[in-house]
């Protein structure tokens, strides 16, 4: 393996005492209210998707799209963004994202239509990115003792677990009495208390001898995520196209130009030899497979308890609260278990977890009951809180700490590409199969046949406007379809399990001597 050499050294304020007191406590505390934020927007918008489809009765592509453009647009921009805060101040970075995000919230909570929604969410993503490099190289700059930083990381990290894991909830609550718009409206109360606490308690960050901002390797970096994730869709709704072939290429240039850009500069925007570190690189895809097993499995489920098993939002959010509960739980308690279990043992049990709850439900799918699901959950929950929280531990101690903000970066970054294949990928999979096993009943205009087969939501709208026997066909044959796809989607999110699983247990290995 090649050994890893730092590009450059940034070197870190100096202050009087090393040990954090209560005021410190308190910055995490608001540094928590982004993190927090972002992760519940990742998954809180799954509850509302099946409102969303029945309001704007839209294309299952648009649909995607309307969740998929958000942690598309951030991923993109948040080793950039990262960059920008090391140069021009990390606090002063969240101050402005936090105004922004405010902003495109209510943007969003009032889109006339779902195009204006998927560009309020673009906006949500560039401003989103603003938020998150900030809050860990912050964390580093006011915890100067190793063992306050690294129970600061840990509650970072469990940050994360407990957004996703508190999202459906309140998406439940917000749903059962507010319109779907009010996801979105979340987010405000919370900036203008970040906003007001933040200057008062978190002290300014910045690089003392910061890089030219590369503005090539910015666009190069998104010109690598977008035309990739486009061909995912694309495969998956219309199989093999000169188009979709033409983005996979397209983004892979741009990837490989990237790479070979930050290798020649002496102070990259992106160090990538940071992955020739091989306890880095295997914890970065733990890290983003976790996520995508957590955010591809709300996105199916929320709609099966919605609009198959008819329960309220409300309702679907308290059926997986236990799942929830266990997420947190387990991101928290692994902290002590790692110091006497080595990583590549509990990381691949953890993942083997999540691996079982899609088992589960690829078997018996075809019950799809709420306990059944409400287990499956469970067990996803404790997977995915252990590997989060584990993983971002490691990414952070596998490099040098002048190399922390890099690494920071690169999490998060690996987080929200997670969030984006979750659903790109399996919420592709997902309506492919669902179109391919519908069978529409005699009788339908081209206008609901059409309508019908982009999406279940479409589906129960056509059947409300058909006359009893044919509208319960179509409702039959809509939910089999359904159901059908979310096995072969199951499958898929089990087979990655294990794949991570093995990764795991290979790259977090010590060396041998």
């Amino acid at each position: 393996m090649t050994q890893y050499t730092p590009a450059s050294t940034v070197a870190s304020p100096t202050v009087e005492s090393p040990h954090a007191g209560r005021r410190e406590w308190l910055a995490l505390a608001a540094l928590m209210l982004p993190v927090l934020l972002v992760a519940v927007d990742n998954t809180v918008l799954s509850f509302a998707m099946p409102e969303i489809s029945l309001a704007f009765n839209t294309s299952g592509t648009t649909l995607l799209w309307i969740i998929d453009s958000y942690p598309l647009v951030l991923a993109g921009l948040l080793v950039a963004m990262g960059s920008f805060g090391d140069r021009f101040g990390r606090r002063r970075l969240l101050m402005i994202g936090a105004t922004g995000f405010a902003v495109f919230s209510v943007a969003a909570a009032f889109a006339p239509t779902a195009e204006l929604l998927v560009a309020a969410r673009v906006g949500l993503g560039v401003f989103g990115a603003m938020l998150m490099p900030s809050t860990l190289s912050l964390i580093r700059n006011i915890f100067l003792d190793r063992n306050q930083r690294r129970l600061a990381v840990a509650v970072w990290a469990a940050g994360f677990s407990a957004g996703a894991a508190l999202g459906p909830l309140v998406g439940g609550v917000l749903l059962e009495h507010f319109w779907w718009g009010s996801v979105f409206l979340l987010a405000v109360p919370v900036l203008m208390v970040l906003l007001a606490v933040t200057p008062l308690l978190v002290p300014e960050s910045a690089d003392p001898n910061p890089g030219r901002v590369d503005y090539v390797s910015i666009a190069l970096s998104i010109g690598t995520m977008l035309p990739i994730v486009f061909a995912i869709k694309s495969f998956a709704k219309d199989g093999f196209t000169a188009v979709a072939a033409a983005a996979v290429v397209v983004g892979f240039a741009a990837g490989v130009t990237f790479v070979r850009r930050q290798l020649k500069r002496g102070n990259p925007m992106l160090d990538v030899r940071l992955f020739t570190v091989r306890p880095f690189t295997g914890a970065v895809l733990v890290n983003l497979l976790a996520i995508f097993s957590l955010v591809g499995f709300l996105y199916f489920v929320s709609q099966h308890l919605q609009l198959v098993v008819g329960l309220s939002p409300l309702d679907a959010g308290i059926v997986l609260m236990p799942g929830l509960i266990t997420t947190i739980i387990a991101g928290l308690t692994v902290v002590p278990v790692v110091r006497h279990i080595s990583p590549h043992v509990v990381v691949p049990t953890a993942l083997l977890l999540s691996a079982s709850a899609y088992v589960l439900v690829a078997v018996a799918s075809q019950d799809g009951s709420v306990g059944l699901l409400l287990a499956a959950f469970v067990l996803l929950g404790a997977g995915v809180g252990a590997s989060e929280t584990v993983s971002n531990d490691l990414i952070l101690s596998s490099v040098p700490a002048a190399k922390a903000g890099a690494a920071s970066a690169i999490s998060e970054t690996a987080y929200e590409v997670g969030s984006v294949f979750g659903t790109a990928l399996l919420g592709s999979v997902l309506l492919a199969s669902y179109q391919e096993h519908l069978v529409l009943p005699a009788g339908l205009t081209a206008a609901q046949g059409t309508t019908a087969a982009e999406t279940l939501g479409g589906a129960i709208n056509v059947a409300s406007e058909l006359p009893a026997g044919s509208g319960s066909a179509l409702l039959e044959s809509a939910f089999h379809a359904f159901d059908s796809g979310v096995v072969i989607t199951s499958g898929i999110g089990a087979a990655l399990m294990v794949a991570a699983a093995g990764l795991a247990f290979w790259s977090l290995r010590k060396p041998s001597a």
